[in-house]
């Protein structure tokens, strides 16, 4: 094969090279960045969109709009520190936004730069409230339950049920393969079985389990506690039973110790929900199924047939967009450990500032706040904070 001829003077761009160009010249944000990584390895439409709102710099803006807040605050506290003594700033300046009330006892009063310390500082109406809104704001983001990671990487669904209910052919079904061996001899699956699938526009990651019941051999033991652990980390559980089976002592015994107390959690805001459904109503009688009363909300399938997928379908969806958040509305979500990581240290930064008994102390916890939000999205200097001096305050005149 001919050899490829490249022109003198060019050679062929490094992975991400362009887009690492473009954050080096301001064209791109750190988030922006991310999005559009994110983007490129979509594989649902849930994905896609979540992606598309971070490469749209929704993340970015949001955090840029903190980091104006803490900016400004930071601006009037050094302000304080560096001119307080002086003549030139302008009368009123203190009470827009540095400290208006030195004393928890009540005093009005602006305690002297020389003093070793100060009582706990309490900022005046405007610098205050926009520090206690932006706390608000980043707890609500961190108390989000990892919903923008589960959507970015895929929630956790566990099909799990009694032995021979019929949990290998609904992920089979599911997934449009054949993930799992199905056979009518009950304990088939020992170990679990994972796959990545599109659920309904979501990602997740579904696992097969072996069937909840006492081991018939060491093997058989050890599939059981792994799918009891597995239980555990699941973000939707998918509780199978054969609808024409109910009375059998599996199935009441799986209902007793998993299904009942996984839905008494989820009305409460629990993270990990649950699904029951009822397969092998082909089997069931014209009438239907004699149910009992006390069984919780549930869904009749046919693996064999298919009847039944459609509302399955739909119920995962309603669930994932609980578990994962709804990538269109709502303000955008936190995809990654890393904006995790940064947002909680400014929370706590934000919360060192509250209890400084010295305004440095105050004006470096505002920094230190400021510098987790630049590192998330990418910017930030102290040129920033000069600028708001010099443009607001009037130093000098």
């Amino acid at each position: 094969m001919e050899a490829r001829q490249w022109v003198p003077g060019l050679r062929p761009a490094e992975a991400g090279e362009f887009t690492r160009r473009a954050f080096a010249h301001g064209k791109l944000s750190l988030t922006e960045v991310e999005g559009l990584a994110d983007l490129i390895h979509a594989e649902t439409e849930a994905q896609r969109r979540q992606a598309l709102r971070q490469l749209d710099g929704e993340l970015g803006q949001l955090c840029g709009g903190w980091a104006e807040t803490l900016t400004k605050a930071l601006a009037h506290v050094e302000a304080y520190i560096d001119f307080g003594e002086d003549d030139n700033l302008e009368e009123g300046i203190l009470e827009q936004g540095v400290l208006a009330w030195g004393s928890r006892l009540g005093t009005p009063a602006f305690q002297p730069l020389e003093a070793p310390s100060l009582p706990p500082l309490f900022l005046s109406c405007t610098a205050d409230s926009q520090v206690r809104e932006l706390e608000v704001a980043l707890d609500t983001h961190l108390r989000d339950a990892r919903r923008g990671q589960r959507l970015r990487s895929g929630a956790h669904v566990v099909v799990t049920g009694p032995p021979n209910a019929g949990k290998s052919s609904l992920v089979n079904l599911l997934s449009r393969k054949p993930v799992s061996i199905v056979s009518p001899e009950p304990g088939t699956t020992r170990d679990v079985l994972e796959t990545p699938v599109d659920l309904a526009g979501f990602p997740a990651l579904l696992s097969d389990t072996a069937g909840l019941r006492e081991g018939q051999g060491p093997v058989e033991q050890e599939g059981v506690r792994r799918a009891r652990e597995r239980l555990e980390q699941a973000d939707l559980i998918l509780a199978v039973l054969d609808a024409s089976d109910l009375a059998s002592p599996s199935s009441c015994n799986f209902l007793d110790t998993v299904v009942t107390p996984a839905v008494a959690r989820s009305p409460n805001g629990n993270s990990q929900r649950l699904l029951l459904v009822l397969n092998k109503s082909d089997l069931l009688p014209p009438g239907g199924p004699d149910l009992s009363p006390e069984l919780p909300p549930h869904l009749l399938l046919s693996c064999l047939t298919g009847e039944g997928l459609d509302g399955l379908l739909e119920a995962l969806r309603k669930e994932l967009a609980i578990v994962c958040g709804n990538p269109s509305t709502g303000p955008p979500l936190l995809t990654r450990a890393r904006h995790q990581h940064h947002l909680q240290g400014c929370l706590d930064a934000l919360g060192r500032y509250k209890q400084a008994t010295d305004v440095a102390l105050a004006a470096e916890a505002l920094r230190v706040a400021r510098g987790h939000l630049a590192r998330l999205h990418g910017g930030g200097g102290t040129e920033e904070i000069l600028d708001i001096i010099f443009r607001d305050f009037c130093v000098g005149k």
